[in-house]
């Protein structure tokens, strides 16, 4: 199965190290990397050999990991027959502190420790390129996106969705509904939905790789450079950090007292309220705010800055928040939150609006306000590895942290929080811990989705973005009523925003707001990752009767007038 037992073989791997030796070699003669890769062949078939790492030619030297009885005699002969010399140096008890220079051998090449999207990715690519690797999981399999984050959120907004087409019946501009909300059915088939693919996607993969040493429990590294799990010590070559995050729930007077609720919890209340006040205008809170609302509850939201979903291009958050209080949720921004108080069965949330002292009151309050890294007391600070002023370890373009001997992936560092970026970042992350490979994690053409209704996608620069690093900007703003499928579909919500560059002609941001525009954003995605140009776009044939086709029209709005072109015109 893969998944070791923590008692029994954590007591097995230390009887067997107990009788490992770590060697260091000097070797000589060799004069390419090819040298190199034959004194590792020569080294690693010596009987009683577990492991030989020779760093290079340049480096004249070999570590070695054997059963103590190897002699120093049967290496050097081993070299000698390949046409090298090698002197053995120090030899000591195998495992050890992280060599500085990331080199050294231990109990495993590589050890994982957080089991989510992208620990399951790095872990698996060890062991595809051959490595030892050891992933060490606290709490449950498969982290955030499976299991508090992407899959019961979007399970939950399908079914709001469904609930509120279905509920969309008016007389005399009164909208009725004869039956009421399951609420417990609705949970259910979320939760079900989650064990399911915990199950498949998380449980059943790890038991498909059998060379990946599972090992439940908390981590926390040693001044040594080992780590410890539970009462164990645990020793790797090469460390990736993939833990996640959790919900930041910032400090506001009287919120823990006043029982505030998070994504997690919110998801998981045994009945639901009837009003809420969500703190917060980025995709978390419009997400479930608009859920919420769609399910029968009185929602408003109240947002720090002047607008919803500031990052994005301005005409899509004041298109986004006009759809919202069409549905009836209540959107304020300017809102600086001041104190939260129990009364009764309500929570009073003290703020200042424009500056003005305002009370809003709700039977529930959820704070939407971002995530928090899972670093505290992983015993980061005594290897020196540095985090930002929220927590969250400091990667660069290679997954590297300022140690040599860690790397870290996924929603724990400084890169965007999305399941996709872990995923993609920790299989970079292992290929260079464990090889020379030094790939890179290119975001520059990562798309992002917030999932309301429309739907919120984008990638690349904004046009404020792009002129803030100097390009020529020009921008392209179709609204979504001139979309032939948006018309068929009686659903003629939002507008596609397009910046290219005037001096090359390339696309350099898309920003759609629409339905389903998850599903079209991955066409922009491929031309700003591939470089296409504005002509080639314009160029290249779409599919009638598609919202992708949108992206073609939004195109063709650079230099024409699309009110004035027929259907599928170029």
């Amino acid at each position: 199965m893969g998944i070791w037992d923590l008692t029994g073989n954590i007591f097995l791997m230390e009887a067997i190290m107990a009788q490992l030796e770590e060697l260091e070699l000097t070797v000589r003669g060799m004069t390419c990397d090819s040298c190199a890769v034959h004194v590792t062949k020569a080294l690693k078939s010596v009987e009683g050999v577990k492991d030989a790492d020779v760093p290079g030619w340049g480096s004249a030297r070999a570590t070695v990991v054997a059963d103590s009885g190897v002699t120093a005699e049967a290496l050097a002969a081993a070299a000698r027959e390949a046409g090298y010399s090698a002197t053995v140096k120090t030899r000591k008890p195998a495992g050890g502190p992280i060599p500085q220079d990331g080199r050294g051998s231990g109990q495993f090449d590589l050890m994982v420790i957080g089991a989510g999207s992208g620990g399951f990715a790095a872990a698996i690519r060890g062991v595809e390129l051959g490595y030892r690797v050891a992933l060490v999981n606290d709490g449950t399999l498969g982290g955030t996106c499976v299991n508090i984050g992407c899959v019961p959120s979007k399970a939950l907004i399908r079914s709001a969705e469904a609930w509120h087409r279905a509920g969309q019946h008016t007389f005399a501009g009164v909208t009725t509904r004869q039956e009421a909300l399951d609420w417990d059915a609705v949970r259910g088939q979320k939760d079900s939905l989650v064990a399911e693919l915990r199950q498949s996607k998380y449980a059943d993969v790890l038991a498909a790789y059998p060379d990946i040493t599972f090992i439940p429990g908390r981590a926390r590294f040693q001044a040594d450079g080992s780590v410890l799990v539970g009462d164990k010590v645990i020793r790797a070559r090469k460390y990736i950090v993939t833990t996640g995050a959790r919900p930041r729930m910032l400090p506001i007077p009287g919120a823990t007292e006043a029982g505030v609720l998070n994504s997690t919890t919110l998801m998981d209340l045994p009945q639901l309220p009837q009003s809420l006040i969500v703190l917060g205008g980025r995709a978390v809170a419009l997400e479930l705010g608009q859920t919420m609302a769609r399910l029968g509850v009185q929602v408003v939201i109240l947002q720090r800055s002047t607008r919803l979903i500031p990052e994005h291009e301005a005409e899509i958050g004041r298109a986004l928040r006009e759809y919202l209080e069409e549905e009836g949720v209540g959107v304020v921004t300017g809102v600086q939150v001041e104190r939260i108080e129990r009364e009764g069965d309500q929570r009073a949330v003290h703020v200042r609006v424009q500056g003005r002292p305002h009370v809003y009151r709700a039977e529930q309050v959820l704070m939407a306000l971002g995530r928090e890294p899972n670093t505290d007391g992983m015993g980061l600070d005594v290897l020196g590895v540095e985090l930002d002023a929220g927590g969250a370890i400091v990667v660069d373009n290679q997954l590297r942290t300022s140690h040599p001997g860690v790397y870290a992936s996924g929603d724990c560092t400084t890169n965007p929080d999305f399941v996709y970026v872990a995923a993609a970042g920790g299989s970079i992350a292992a290929e260079n811990a464990l090889t020379s490979a030094a790939r890179v994690l290119d975001l520059s053409a990562m798309p992002a989705v917030t999932f309301t209704d429309p739907q919120v996608a984008t990638v690349g620069l904004t046009e404020e973005q792009a002129k803030a690093q100097g390009y020529d900007a020009q921008t392209a703003v179709l609204p979504m009523k001139y979309v032939p499928r948006a018309l068929a579909a009686r659903d003629t919500r939002g507008l596609i925003t397009l910046v290219a560059d005037n001096a090359t002609d390339r696309l350099l941001g898309a920003h759609i707001l629409a339905p389903e525009a998850g599903e079209m954003i991955q066409t922009a995605v491929l031309a700003i990752r591939f470089g296409l140009t504005v002509r080639e776009l314009r160029e290249t044939m779409f599919p009638y009767l598609t919202n992708a086709e949108g992206l073609k029209l939004g195109v063709l709005s650079f230099e024409k007038d699309v009110a004035m072109l027929s259907c599928c015109a170029g």
